[in-house]
């Protein structure tokens, strides 16, 4: 009834009391269908525009079946497992693959992956290296073509979309560098590894970047964020800063007032998609609607704008799973926070 509106149709099918589940399905094939229908309707530099969203999808699906190759599974198995803004009409061509070489081949030939994989990674790398090394890479190499399109390409040049999207790029540049820093402690990836997963732009780039490579604690990591304004106040409140001999929360946050550092990345990700709403003649609202429609996390509030950010398909499924364990309490509490 509540989602009526909004839903309509794409909730017609479900049954009186759909699983917390069968929601989440539904109004994510309800995002797909609408993010379809815009990309049908678009031309010249929107379509390729909307093509480089698809693109973050896809490289998630192609490690998927990458990971299911190696291990022998059955990879048509795992293609109702792939995310299906990540579907391109050629994935089902990845599934003829008996081994990696010619899964490489395919991947190189039939998709749009390709410059993101020639030239950077070999089918041995993919055999020998860990598949998140491989995934970053692509992330990579995508998230630099991307910056690269949307600050050269010649019908963008008379709109603002190169300065929104710069922002936006640059900090999940940032974001990815902070993570595989934090992430690679205690593992066998070596320095000179962990530099060449970085993307080559971002607000921590190039003294930053430099020195995140070089650290080999959580106080060289806030050592190397402290010259950007935002990062060093959140490494501040999740206690990673420097001189603090706790682990801090990276990834912990629980609601409330106990933030992750992930949950205030996230928090920033949604501000910068909200302030792109308040410009015009954008490709970047597109991108902006997109992840405030789909955005993991379940709500994350503004500090700075005083102002709720509902991050929707994700929330619409906590609330469902709330009220699915007779935890109403729960919504209204979290309510009374956010």
């Amino acid at each position: 009834m509540q989602l009526g509106p909004a839903y309509g149709d794409a909730l017609a099918s479900l049954a009186p009391n759909p699983s917390t589940s069968a929601l989440a399905d539904k109004t994510t094939e309800k995002l797909v269908q609408d993010f379809r229908y815009l990309q049908g309707q678009a031309t010249g530099s929107s379509a390729k525009f909307m093509d480089y969203l698809t693109y973050s999808y896809m490289i998630d699906n192609v490690a998927l079946l990458i990971t299911g190759t190696l291990h022998e599974r059955d990879t048509k198995e795992l293609l109702g497992r792939c995310h299906p803004l990540g579907w391109f009409e050629t994935m089902p061509v990845l599934c003829v693959a008996t081994n990696i070489e010619e899964l490489y081949n395919s991947v190189l030939i039939e998709t749009p992956l390709a410059p993101f994989f020639k030239g950077h990674l070999s089918h041995q790398d993919l055999d020998e290296l860990n598949i998140e090394i491989v995934r970053n890479t692509l992330y990579k190499n995508y998230l630099e073509a991307f910056h690269d399109f949307c600050n050269n390409d010649s019908e963008m040049a008379t709109t603002c979309t190169g300065e929104i999207m710069s922002e936006i790029l640059k900090f999940e540049a940032d974001r990815r560098a902070i993570n595989i820093t934090l992430n690679s402690f205690g593992t066998e990836l070596s320095k000179e590894q962990r530099r060449k997963l970085y993307p080559d732009f971002g607000h921590l780039y190039p003294e930053g970047m430099l020195m995140l490579s070089r650290a080999d604690d959580l106080e060289g990591v806030s050592l190397a964020v402290s010259g950007n304004a935002d990062y060093k106040r959140y490494f501040d409140e999740v206690g990673l800063s420097q001189g603090n001999n706790g682990v801090g929360n990276m990834s912990g946050g629980s609601g409330g007032e106990n933030k992750s550092l992930e949950d205030l990345f996230y928090q920033k990700e949604m501000e910068l998609s909200k302030l792109v709403f308040t410009q015009q003649f954008t490709h970047a609202v597109i991108y902006a609607w997109v992840k405030l429609r789909e955005q993991v996390k379940q709500a994350a509030y503004c500090q700075q704008n005083d102002t709720n950010v509902v991050q929707e398909i994700r929330n619409i499924t906590w609330i469902a799973e709330c009220i699915a364990q007779n935890q109403k309490d729960r919504i209204g509490n979290y309510i009374s926070v956010f």
